[in-house]
């Protein structure tokens, strides 16, 4: 083997797919977090991301300078977006650690990187998402039951159509990057279990209740 061969990186355990599934919603409702073993990873803070924040994010927002945000586009007044500094690192990342993690934002409570193996999607094509990339194609999910491989057909699925057929909706109606996809992927899987191309009607008002 060559010295400069690339090293195989060990593959991570993601856990059953059908009892992530079911904690990744809740935490998208807000009903709780997501659960990510992380291991030392802070692909997700260094990786030149907007981290939204919304106005009864009062806790948060009082753990972070006013001169860090800046008002999200298209959204109304309150919500704020942190941005990042020089290097790409969110400016609340200290000596490699979070400096407000126990309030930190419900953006990043509730992002988890195996959204893209759940719906296939890939950030290979992003520079500044290498190191998320890298973590992503590392998780395998588990399929112990049928449910398990069932549903993950249905996100991967349901990430291909919008991929696919996004010239059939109109601008701003689908999200603009693979992660916000890959998370729509996951609110609308249900309309594809058993189908990989339900009714165009019924896809458009999952879309309008999510409000992309």
């Amino acid at each position: 083997m060559a010295d400069d061969a690339p090293i195989e990186e060990e593959e991570l355990a993601a856990g059953a797919f059908s009892a992530w599934l079911v904690d990744m919603g809740r935490a998208l409702r807000g009903e709780g977090q997501s659960d990510v073993p992380c291991g030392g990873c802070t692909g997700c803070c260094t990786s030149s991301q907007f981290i939204h924040i919304g106005p009864d994010e009062l806790d948060t927002l009082a753990h972070i300078p006013t001169a860090l945000l800046f008002p999200t586009p298209r959204r109304p007044r309150g919500h704020v977006l942190m941005g990042y500094d020089e290097r790409g690192h969110c400016p609340m990342l200290i000596d490699g650690q979070c400096s407000i993690y126990d309030h930190r934002p419900k953006t990043c409570r509730t992002y988890d990187c195996r959204v893209f193996p759940a719906s296939g999607l890939a950030l290979d094509d992003d520079p500044d998402k290498a190191q998320i990339a890298r973590r992503a194609r590392r998780w395998r999910f588990d399929h112990p039951a049928e449910l398990d491989s069932v549903e993950h057909a249905a996100v991967r699925a349901a990430a291909r159509y919008l991929q696919q057929r996004r010239g059939d909706f109109g601008e701003g109606e689908l999200p603009g990057n693979a992660t916000q996809l890959a998370v729509l992927a996951i609110e609308l899987h249900e309309l594809f279990l058993g189908s990989a191309d339900p009714d165009p009607v019924a896809v458009r008002v999952e879309l309008r209740r999510h409000a992309v």
